[in-house]
């Protein structure tokens, strides 16, 4: 049996390259990131929001935030953070409440939220409530992406 081997002119790198660039390319166009700016609140906090359109034209949203304050802890005091997608023509629209852990390695603070809304950002804040549920920020806002 001849063993396999490969004919390097049989190989045309400069169309693989192309392609895996347009790939790499074309992914990144379909996402938009924004960042928290820093708060008057909680000072310490850091994070940034992921946003991508899928293919139903709904926006899938990936938010991330390390040293987030228990809400607990604020004054006044708070149940929870609820997050809240900034739309053009729809006002603020609650899109789910922040989940909050820390590691069996780190004491940090991590705060995460993964959802689908089909209201098209402009930004995002972060408002510390006692009810989930709530249509409109009430309580205090403690984080906001700039725009």
């Amino acid at each position: 049996m001849k063993p396999l081997t490969w004919n390097k002119s049989s190989i045309d790198f400069s169309k693989i390259f192309l392609l895996i660039f347009t790939v790499i390319i074309l992914q990144s166009c379909d996402s938009q990131k924004y960042n928290f700016a820093i708060s008057q609140v909680v000072p310490a906090a850091e994070g940034s929001v992921e946003v991508k359109q899928d293919d139903n034209s709904n926006y899938e949203i990936d938010l991330n935030i390390a040293r987030l304050a228990e809400p607990k802890r604020l004054t006044p005091a708070r149940k929870l953070y609820v997050v809240w997608v900034q739309t053009e023509k729809n006002g603020d629209k609650n899109i789910g409440q922040l989940k909050t852990s820390s590691s069996l390695f780190s004491n940090t603070l991590k705060s995460s939220l993964t959802t689908v809304t089909s209201y098209k950002p402009i930004g995002f804040l972060i408002s510390a409530e006692d009810d989930a549920n709530i249509q409109s920020p009430g309580g205090q806002v403690v984080l906001r992406t700039s725009h």
